[in-house]
């Protein structure tokens, strides 16, 4: 009886976990199937974006030090046609190149110490044109950048453009790193960060979704959502932001939170450099590499993409961000 007992207790607080970690999550995902009125305008100017990087540039990273170049030129020329003023940040790894990340500032108004960070990476893998990963995240932040544009905001919300998310380069390296380790040393209030990390593929066919074992029984088997991930410290950034999500937007969401070391997928991508540096962070992304068959790939080309999709969950984060930039502490 008492080994009953025992196992019972172990299963009800594993249960308990998982809700805890996966679907205890506020609002309600409003469709099964993506549903709701589509820019084409948007689409349009997303999809420009994401053709210029893996077309007409393609892969970009430290081997390819003129591609990473253009990638960095179109970026701020695209913040500029919105009159934004990028700044380059550069650093220098020991014996190597100098690297830049890319910063646009909306100031705000009444609190403007407190900051949001909107990043995405703009290098990919040798061998790829990565245009999932991540010219997809590059587009979004571009677009973010204008719908957000002349709105009253009270805290300031920071667009960075992160150079050498992807392999060779380890967290000290990786341009997220340094941005978070000097925003650290400088005493600057990040109250959230937000990475946008592959958002662009997306098949409505059951069964094209993915997840690793202790997730993929809270979850759809079809890959037409958007996904929210973070670790436990960023469980009330999380919460706060896909709730606002889920009020602004009839597009699928799921939102997980978990130990780092139970799920180490949830930390590859440029918000782990926040949470090393104790900011709450979290990726907003299309689960790449447990949906996307051309993940890190020479296949991961613009075509095959869903810009029309990738609009109604652009515009839907451009309403999250200025809820948490609006919103109480």
């Amino acid at each position: 009886m008492r080994l009953f007992f025992g196992i019972t207790l172990i299963l009800t607080l594993a249960i308990a976990a998982a809700i805890y970690f996966t679907v205890g999550m506020p609002g309600k995902s409003r469709n099964r199937e993506p549903a709701a009125p589509i820019d084409r305008d948007l689409e349009g100017r997303l999809r420009a974006h994401v053709q210029h990087l893996a077309e007409e540039i393609g892969e970009r990273h430290y081997r390819h030090g003129d591609t990473l170049e253009r990638s960095a030129r179109y970026i701020e020329r695209a913040f500029s046609a919105l009159d934004y003023k990028p700044q380059r940040q550069p650093y220098r790894l020991q014996g190597g190149d100098t690297f830049f990340n890319l910063e646009s500032v909306i100031e705000g108004t009444s609190r403007p110490k407190e900051i949001i960070v909107v990043g995405a990476h703009y290098d990919t893998v040798p061998g790829t044109p990565g245009a999932d990963d991540n010219a997809s995240g590059i587009a979004a932040l571009i677009e973010l950048a204008r719908l957000l544009r002349g709105q009253t905001l009270k805290r300031t919300v920071r667009f960075v453009a992160f150079v050498n998310e992807e392999e060779p380069f380890h967290s000290t390296q990786m341009g997220s790193g340094i941005y978070a380790h000097t925003a650290r040393k400088q005493g600057v209030d990040i109250i959230g960060m937000l990475s946008l990390e592959s958002i662009g593929y997306y098949d409505d066919r059951p069964n094209t979704q993915r997840y690793p074992k202790i997730f993929r029984w809270f979850y759809p088997s079809t890959g037409s959502f958007v996904a929210f991930v973070g670790n436990l410290t960023s469980r009330p950034l999380l919460r706060k932001a896909i709730c606002a999500f889920r009020t602004h937007t009839a597009f699928p969401s799921e939102g997980v939170v978990a130990p780092e070391r139970l799920a180490p997928d949830i930390g590859r991508s440029d918000h782990s450099s926040f949470w090393r540096e104790a900011y709450p962070a979290i990726m907003v992304t299309d689960t790449v590499p447990f949906r996307n068959p051309n993940y890190h790939r020479p296949s991961d080309t613009p075509e095959t993409l869903r810009y029309d999709y990738m609009s109604i969950v652009v515009q839907g984060l451009a309403k999250t961000i200025a809820d948490l930039a609006n919103g109480g502490a």
